[in-house]
């Protein structure tokens, strides 16, 4: 059960990087069992407190178990965490331009991975005692704003052409096709794909993909009704699935659909169901 909450908003310098700061305490008399949905973006855990497990599906070696500070590179699949306990800390949701240019590595060493950031660079690890002893939210969020500045100052930037490239298939809403962003970029296709991959840890056209269910995903709870009881999944009332299939860019609500059990591991109405739950905000 989620006890506390409270959001930070980063110093102004920051808010090309980081939205916001979220401190959390959570308690779980017994095990706590969530499924995170897939995202282009990179989740930042600096905790204390209770352990938890961060496990892929499809591979054991890409988790991250027994910890309480962790980063999970961008995912194109949906995975699932496990703990027990109190625990306390902060999440920071990051880009993928953003996690590239605090980490100062390029993230297709961390996509599809869940990695303690004690293996990361001891500056991580440091800022996670150092919050450990702060006093409150206040003091922690300032703390956060001091470290990432600090990074900031001592990091390259990201290659303008990637960067631009970034912002295009973001602000298309992932409706960019990969030919027409590697012609606004100036690059052949086959080399935007290779750079891109590489340096934000996903492919363009997986971007793409993530981008649109991200939207569509942000809509659950808001927009879309559990079904009847015994019925399948009913359409998201007044609205239809067609019409929001065709909102968030996707063919047909099958299409829709399918992107969902594989990103999220579960139907729109099953995630609007009552108890589910994902940690990522989207």
């Amino acid at each position: 059960m989620l006890t506390e909450a409270v959001i930070g908003l980063p110093d102004p310098r920051l808010r090309p990087y980081v939205d916001r700061y979220l401190g959390y305490r959570e308690r779980a008399a017994g095990p706590l069992v969530r499924r995170e949905a897939a995202g282009a973006f990179v989740v930042l855990i600096l905790g204390w407190g209770a352990p938890l497990d961060v496990t892929d599906p499809r591979a054991a070696d890409r988790g991250a178990h027994g910890t309480s500070a962790f980063l999970a590179g961008p995912f194109d699949a949906w995975c699932a965490t496990r703990t027990a306990g109190e625990g306390v800390g902060v999440q920071v949701l990051l880009t993928a331009p953003a996690a590239r240019r605090l980490l100062g590595v390029p993230l297709g060493e961390l996509a599809n991975r869940a990695v303690p950031v004690d293996r990361l660079g001891g500056w991580l690890a440091r800022l996670r005692d150092e919050l450990a002893e702060l006093p409150d939210w206040a003091c922690r969020f300032a703390r956060l704003d001091a470290a990432l500045a600090a990074r900031l100052a001592v990091t390259g930037p990201v290659d303008p052409r990637l960067l631009g490239a970034w912002r295009l298939l973001d602000g298309s809403g992932g409706g960019l096709g990969v030919g027409a962003l590697a012609d606004e970029v100036g690059w052949s296709r086959r080399h935007l794909g290779v750079r891109f991959r590489a340096e934000f840890g996903l492919p363009p056209k997986t971007v793409a993909r993530l981008i649109r269910f991200q939207r569509a995903y942000a809509t659950v709870g808001r927009t879309l009704v559990p079904a009847p009881t015994g019925g399948a999944d009913a359409a998201p009332g007044a609205a239809g699935w067609a019409e929001l299939a065709v909102r968030f860019g996707y063919y047909d609500q099958s299409h829709l659909i399918r992107d969902f059990r594989e990103f999220a591991g579960a139907t729109p109405v099953a995630l609007a169901r009552p108890g589910s739950h994902s940690s990522n905000p989207a």
